[in-house]
């Protein structure tokens, strides 16, 4: 199995952007699909963003398109998730999630990190 910490949450003001990262580490990172996930308080965890094993093939959330960007290191076994202009509404807490491939469910997951965006 892979075990996945995030990092890089925080507080920006809208406009500001962030840069999270997702280090994995047990099994070969390369293995994996990864994808990003937010859960706002009070709402149910939604699909961010998502990358395949190999990087060619990735997917965003409408809500955020055209804002952020996953892109995924093999060389550190990271995956990372470039939020630009961020609003309000991002506010939540981010989680990386893994799958064996995009017919497989998300079977591994970090702790999450908090990103706050101020008005």
């Amino acid at each position: 199995q892979v075990q996945l910490v995030e990092s890089g949450g925080g507080l920006v003001q809208a406009g500001g952007s962030l840069r999270l990262s997702c280090e994995a580490s047990g099994r070969t990172f390369s293995m994996y699909a990864m994808g990003w996930f937010r859960q706002a308080p009070g709402k149910e965890r939604e699909f961010v963003a998502n990358i395949n094993r190999g990087g060619s093939n990735i997917y965003y959330a409408d809500s955020v398109k055209g804002r952020f960007t996953i892109s995924r290191d093999s060389a550190k076994n990271t995956v990372y998730l470039q939020m630009n202009s961020l609003k309000p509404e991002d506010t939540a807490v981010y989680y990386c999630a893994a799958r064996d491939g995009p017919l497989s469910d998300y079977a591994y997951w970090g702790q999450g990190t908090q990103v706050t965006v101020s008005s």
